[in-house]
């Protein structure tokens, strides 16, 4: 997913790009984040998009930084909460080589570490870890590769959504398809995304510096992964994961 694929979507983001925190229904990222919140410490919404979070972070915050890749959706969220006067906004592209030289005392990153290109995400998490100061928290949410393997087999197994009829890629897409999915990349409408191992987050984060405190699963309904879920799909559910670390 690049600049010019979030510059594109942007007017319609709110109708095309999944909700985690309205779809989050037990609130786990809201009350992770209340946790560490502080009157007096800053933090940073690393690829807040369109800031469906800004209203979350605002209360709880002296300063909120609201970062992301593209004008437009930085634009958005700016006419769009006026209202918070404590928000600051600038067009950061993590996978770029050099980022400013800011820090912050937390962290949140939503279902912003997408991109298929490993060296883009490398980048990603170094520039994440750099914003932040030595003991500094933070909140991660990325799509779970385990859940996305998982739905696949529950669609296989029952035909859900006639995934029997389903074209199997041949040539050079095929081809494609098996690289992607060794490095967790699988499509979301037809878009390469990645999705993340639970063992590979504890490492990528150990690695940039940072103690994982907790992963645990954002679920949510089957409605989200099946155009039409059978009746007796209920548990486990299709999930996202949430880390929670602190810098070292």
């Amino acid at each position: 997913m690049e600049k010019s694929y979030w510059e594109k979507i942007a007017p319609i983001y709110e109708t095309e790009i999944f909700d985690v925190l309205k779809n989050d229904k037990n609130g786990h990222i809201v009350k992770a984040i209340q946790s560490f919140a502080n009157p007096k410490k800053s933090i940073i919404d690393i690829g807040c998009a369109v800031g469906k979070w800004l209203p979350v972070l605002s209360p709880l915050f002296k300063q909120v930084h609201a970062i992301d890749i593209s004008a437009k959706n930085l634009a958005i969220a700016e006419q769009k909460y006026t209202a918070l006067k404590n928000i600051n906004y600038q067009r950061i592209d993590m996978s770029a080589k050099t980022v400013p030289d800011i820090q912050f005392d937390a962290a949140i990153c939503i279902n912003a570490i997408l991109t298929a290109d490993l060296k883009k995400r490398n980048l990603f998490f170094k520039h994440m870890a750099s914003f932040l100061k030595p003991n500094a928290d933070l909140v991660l949410v990325v799509p779970s590769l385990e859940s996305k393997i998982f739905s696949h087999i529950i669609a296989n197994k029952y035909n859900v959504d006639d995934a029997k009829n389903d074209t199997a890629p041949t040539g050079k897409k095929a081809i494609e398809q098996i690289r992607y999915i060794k490095d967790g990349v699988t499509d979301i409408d037809d878009v390469p995304t990645k999705h993340f191992l639970k063992e590979e987050l504890e490492l990528l984060l150990d690695l940039e510096g940072f103690n994982t405190k907790q992963i645990q699963k954002i679920e949510y309904d089957w409605s989200t992964e099946f155009h039409k879920a059978p009746s007796w799909l209920k548990n486990p559910k299709p999930w996202d994961w949430m880390v929670y670390a602190k810098k070292k």
